[in-house]
């Protein structure tokens, strides 16, 4: 059984489903170090004026592990990401079809960061026509701080035979450790498709709502067609990647 783990990200990018649809189980690493003005509060859409952030505000204070980072609620920022939303990609070919989704979601009244992306990323699952998609959060277990120990903790309790790891996991991984823990580690290679896209020439990295809007029920065939080659890591895309 192959387990994926992942800190909790806003609005991933397409990388970021292509490991959860390649796992039996997906853990949320939600009880890790926040790590601010990456892609756990914020992501990019597509404008005619380029790409542009969706940053969601948050009361944070070092070391504040991501689940106890709380959401800024005196600033409308749902409002404002859900406007646009709204502004650019009102002419993608989908936007009726998923736009309520996005209302939705923006409407509510979030405190938690983690409850926030997870919640958003188990609906887009949804949206994505993803079946059998299996979610924990680390934050239900007890493992120990050691970062490699802790994956190789994380993929017992599961039940996996087979860790699949990012890209650059070795850089920061004891990849002997987990070798030797007899779980099979293997790294994902995700080639980034080229889809049909509002403004001008294609822009990739963006966040999955860029995809959906433009492809629609599409989207998983899309990320499915990238190539996958998980048997050992691609020096190129370390720096590459969104997370």
């Amino acid at each position: 059984m192959i387990v994926a783990i992942h800190q909790p990200q806003y609005l991933p990018w397409l990388g970021y489903f292509d490991k959860i649809d390649q796992a039996d189980v997906f853990c949320f690493l939600d009880d890790v170090q926040y790590k601010k003005n990456e892609y756990q509060n914020r992501n990019r859409i597509k404008t005619p004026q380029g790409w542009q952030w969706l940053t969601v505000p948050v009361h944070y204070r070092f070391p504040w592990k991501i689940d106890e980072v709380t959401i800024k609620n005196g600033v409308k920022w749902g409002r404002k990401h859900f406007q646009a939303i709204c502004t650019n990609y009102g002419k993608a070919r989908f936007f009726k079809q998923y736009a309520g989704l996005f209302e939705e979601m923006f409407d509510r009244q979030w405190t938690g960061l983690a409850d926030l992306n997870i919640e958003f990323v188990i609906r887009l699952c949804q949206a994505l026509e993803m079946e059998d998609v299996r979610t924990v959060r680390s934050s239900e277990m007890v493992l120990t701080q050691e970062p490699t120990q802790r994956l190789v903790d994380i993929c017992r309790r599961l039940g996996g035979d087979t860790y699949l790891a990012g890209a650059g996991g070795a850089g920061y991984m004891d990849v002997e450790k987990f070798e030797a823990s007899g779980v099979r580690l293997v790294f994902q290679s995700f080639q980034h498709p080229v889809y049909p896209q509002l403004f001008g020439p294609f822009e990739s990295f963006m966040s999955v709502v860029d995809l959906l809007m433009n492809c629609g029920p599409d989207s998983m065939s899309m990320v499915r067609k990238a190539q996958r080659k998980n048997s050992g890591v691609q020096e190129g895309n370390r720096t590459k990647y969104p997370g």
